[in-house]
């Protein structure tokens, strides 16, 4: 009979051959072979245009019994008079405070008895209206919708509160590194155009009237400047019925005002002084060319290998293999026919120059030599992929369809468009790389600690650098 002790050590060593027999199996196995890239196909859907020339889009889209309303108006902080920034946020908070017939819980009451809430939403070149919500609802929520758009109250006892509430905030967003160092690099690069202003200013909020804002918006809304989205499951009879109900009525107002910048590189390195910052926060990048170029979809297949996903060439290098930051990332950001790549990055203070040579090293290292066929196909699996998730939705697809029309791509560049990043080869990177991606004209941001990294920043001095 085994005694108690020699049972467990027998017991212990079989563990241990079995442990390591499956982990050899384990290390031998490798996933499965990723299937080639499904096609995105464009749901069918309707465009039409009202008399005062309102476009309309529907899209029978989903299973769920939802809908999504979006009122889209081309307008946004590039239309604000450049002395007050943040206008165009103030009243799009004023427009959730009640129309001319429904006061703001009445609105909030009536959105949400069909399950939803009334969204108000102001970008760069457009604002938007939107709501989710039951099916059944359609009709009532696009003439919840027209209401809030086209009659809103704008109740002066609400804009004291409002202000204040969007200084407290704007004093916040003024303290994190990495809005500083994104208002530096805009303002760089963009100057007295309104691309360069990211953030109101307490100045600008604090001398704002409501008669400012009535101003704004009559000077900024209407129906030729306005495109209604329909997206889910829905009656069509009945929503073009509520549409025209709810929208022929509306005047034309002003036409459409594009302010497309004509931006060159500005070749600088900016440093912002954070004493005693742990960290610096790099901004690096330049202007490249617009949405509807035919170096759009190229470009951001080359983004996304150089540093626009997970396992990117600066990723894997400054975060994987040196350990210099956490979470860089790049992208190419795009507003009215207008775009410009960049690398953000928060980094450790002692490695702020060595990331930086890192950076411009990879940049440097694809213009050079072309990726290999199987580290493309990759990046190109991920961003097929990742375009169908991303499409998956009411809300994502309107997102889509609002991007396309901003730009003017047409109907086909959703259709056409994981076939065309699948047919972006290794040389068409390389070429992008070195046409766009110059590190002798980039902008060069940084926030942090200049006692500590003055020194580390001079081989990135130029004429023209600043320090704040």
């Amino acid at each position: 009979m085994m005694k108690r002790g020699g049972s467990l050590g027998t017991l212990v060593v079989i563990g241990m051959v079995l442990w390591g027999a499956t982990s050899a199996n384990a290390q031998k196995q490798l996933p499965p072979k990723g299937g080639a890239p499904k096609p995105f196909t464009v749901p069918a859907h309707e465009n039409y245009s009202l008399p005062n020339g309102m476009k309309v889009t529907l899209v029978p889209y989903g299973n769920l019994p939802k809908v999504t309303v979006s009122l889209v108006v081309d307008s946004g902080n590039l239309n604000e008079p450049a002395e007050l920034p943040g206008l165009a946020g103030l009243m799009g908070r004023l427009m959730k405070e009640g129309t001319k017939t429904r006061s703001s819980k009445q609105l909030a009451e009536e959105s949400a008895n069909m399950g939803g809430s009334v969204d108000v939403t102001i970008g760069v070149d457009e604002s938007a209206i939107a709501t989710d919500v039951l099916s059944e609802f359609g009709p009532r929520a696009i003439a919840l919708v027209a209401d809030v758009g086209r009659n809103p109250l704008f109740p002066e006892s609400e804009v004291a509160r409002i202000k204040n509430d969007m200084l407290r905030e704007l004093a916040i967003q003024k303290s994190v590194p990495q809005n500083i160092a994104l208002e530096r690099f805009r303002k760089l690069l963009y100057g007295r155009h309104p691309y360069g202003t990211v953030f109101a200013t307490q100045e600008s909020l604090e001398k704002s009237t409501l008669a400012d804002v009535k101003k704004y918006y009559e000077a900024n809304f209407g129906a030729q400047r306005t495109h209604l989205y329909v997206a889910g499951r829905f009656n069509s009879a009945s929503v073009k019925k509520a549409i025209a109900a709810s929208f022929l009525g509306w005047a034309k107002g002003p036409a459409p005002a594009p302010d497309v910048p004509q931006v060159k590189p500005n070749h600088t390195l900016d440093l912002t002084d954070r004493p005693g910052a742990p960290q610096s926060t790099l901004y690096v990048g330049l202007p490249v060319a617009g949405p509807a170029s035919e170096d759009m979809i190229p470009l951001l297949v080359t983004n996304a290998l150089l540093g626009g996903s997970f396992g990117s060439r600066i990723t894997s290098n400054i975060r994987e293999a040196k350990g210099y930051t956490y979470s860089p990332s790049s992208q190419v950001s795009r507003r009215y026919h207008d775009a410009y790549w960049v690398e953000t990055a928060d980094v450790t203070t002692k490695f702020t120059g060595p990331s930086l040579k890192e950076i411009l090293a990879e940049i440097d290292r694809l213009q050079k030599e072309p990726p290999s066929d199987a580290e493309l196909k990759g990046i190109q699996n991920y961003l097929s992929g990742n375009f169908v998730l991303q499409n998956s939705s009411r809300g994502a697809l309107i997102g889509q369809l609002r991007y396309v029309n901003l730009q003017g791509l047409g109907d086909s560049y959703l259709a056409t468009y994981i076939q065309k990043i699948n047919a972006v080869t290794p040389q068409d990177v390389q070429k992008i790389t070195a046409e766009y991606l110059r590190p002798e004209q980039m902008t060069i941001v940084v926030v942090g600690d200049k006692a500590q990294i003055n020194e580390q920043l001079g081989p990135y001095m130029t004429g023209n650098s600043e320090t704040h």
